[in-house]
């Protein structure tokens, strides 16, 4: 027999089930060799009373118990749990375990050489798409060969792991998420992204995809197991749900269940068709559309121009058949301005698309735009999850002038003023919530101002991180 503990430290919402979609995933597949007993740990980063001893702990009384096995643990890494997977990482090396420890996630598959001084307690690194290869980790004393992974003191090839959709079974149909009493979930029907948005980190796993849509006769299963199971809100992960071959038969599916609930999808303006808006407007959907900016200069900054004259033909269909939907934009942008958010924000205003959001610009591991931040004068806040606050062509003061138009649009969600100059009169003085963005961690800070590169910032702003989209809304 062999062990494998799997920890994972979300950022959690109280509606969401407790096991995260993607653990599931990682527990259904490791659940194929019945040679492997395999733990669980769960628990949010942001509930009250977080604790990194109280989840060292529980690994401990593992170890504990499990000492004639071979023992590996696997941290799935997010950059909310730099720090306490880091500090989670020496407590168990203290401890004595010279067991394998394992790490994947955003943080790792997005990091180019230089995983070893990152992390120096791991000894495997997967990138990408973790499930096989876990497995296969798991399931072997010695090393194995397989894009993806990397063994601590060996070359680091930088690949990313290829996964076949068709064989992952789905953790929903195996049980592994529990949806008894459960009004809301979060669920997947592809994976990767079709886009290269360069302040994006859905491209990179993707990338060695040959099908990123899991087969039909699964997500049909899944559909019918959600209507059965009368699952009320259903939030999809989909980078671009409407990017999908499957995107209209799934609808048609949710309607011939006669479904009630609430359906949300990440969708692109410019993939949306009259067919997919009339489905759309037979159920309870809400359409979130990432328009980032209206302006090709900054579109073409990070690999993101929008094609404004079929953007505005769509919302213009998709407000007429009074279908919920919302924009979400970026401030912080390369070659942004404050006047020219300011002309993004007031197209959505003429629009009259009733929820629009602004975040800040964060420059995620290994993105293009992450590592080409010099070329614009990107200058960061501090902390594990820093966000642009000046470049060549906003200042620090622009930014803050652009984050209080964020607050203005958040506190009239549903009632936005028909223009940017009445906007801007509800913004000005607003304080800024940085709790909007980040996980309510404890992060000590004893100075009454940090310097980070020449710019004197107001310690809670100097932990204001981005919305991390489909995982936070």
């Amino acid at each position: 027999m062999r062990t494998v503990i799997l920890v994972e430290l979300p950022w959690g919402r109280d509606k969401d089930p407790r096991v995260p979609l993607g653990h599931a995933s990682l527990m259904a597949v490791l659940k194929m060799n019945d040679k492997l007993d395999c733990h669980s740990i769960v628990q949010p980063i942001n509930e009250e009373g977080f604790d990194v001893r109280s989840i060292f702990e529980r690994v401990k009384s593992i170890l504990e118990g499990e000492k004639n096995t071979v023992i590996d643990i696997a941290f799935g890494v997010y950059v909310w749990a730099e720090e306490a997977i880091q500090e989670l990482l020496q407590m168990l090396r203290e401890f004595g375990f010279n067991g394998r420890i394992i790490l994947g996630g955003p943080q790792i598959s997005y990091c180019g050489e230089g995983l070893e001084e990152l992390y120096p307690h791991a000894d495997v690194f997967v990138r990408g798409y973790g499930e096989f290869a876990i497995l296969g980790l798991a399931s072997s004393n010695t090393s194995i060969q397989m894009p993806g992974i990397h063994y601590a003191g060996d070359q680091d090839q930088n690949t990313q792991t290829s996964v076949d959709l068709d064989l992952l079974p789905s953790p929903w149909l195996e049980g592994l998420i529990n949806l008894e009493n459960q009004d809301f979930i979060r669920w997947e029907s592809q994976r990767g992204c079709p886009f290269k948005c360069g302040f994006c980190q859905h491209k990179e796993p993707g990338a060695r995809l040959k099908k990123r849509e899991f087969l039909p006769n699964r997500i049909m299963k899944e559909i019918d197991l959600f209507c059965t199971k009368n699952v009320k809100d259903i939030a999809v992960l989909d980078p671009i749900f409407n990017a999908s071959s499957q995107a209209k038969n799934i609808l048609k599916r949710f309607l011939s269940n006669n479904f009630q609930g609430r359906l949300s999808f990440q969708c692109r303006a410019e993939m949306t068709d009259d067919e997919f808006i009339d489905l759309a407007s037979q159920l309870n959907v809400r359409l979130e559309f990432g328009l980032q900016t209206i302006h090709k200069e900054e579109g073409r900054a990070v690999n993101r121009v929008n094609n404004m004259k079929k953007v505005d033909s769509v919302m213009s269909k998709v407000l007429k058949e009074n279908i919920e939907c919302e924009v979400s934009l970026i401030f912080g942008l390369p070659c942004q301005t404050f006047e020219s958010f300011c002309e993004t924000v007031n197209w959505c205003l003429e629009m009259k698309v009733p929820t629009v959001k602004a975040f800040p610009l964060m420059l995620l591991r290994g993105t293009e735009i992450e590592q080409n931040r010099d070329a614009w004068g990107l200058i960061e806040s501090g902390g594990s999850m820093p966000v642009v606050l000046q470049s060549n062509t906003f200042s620090y003061d622009d930014w803050i002038k652009m984050a209080q138009i964020s607050e203005a649009l958040k506190s009239t969600e549903g009632n936005h003023p028909d223009s940017i100059s009445k906007l801007l009169r509800l913004a000005e003085g607003l304080e800024i919530d940085v709790s909007r963005y980040r996980p309510d961690i404890s992060v000590h800070q004893d100075d009454e101002e940090i310097q980070f590169r020449g710019i004197s910032i107001a310690p809670q702003l100097a932990f204001y991180p981005l919305q991390l989209n489909s995982i936070l809304s």
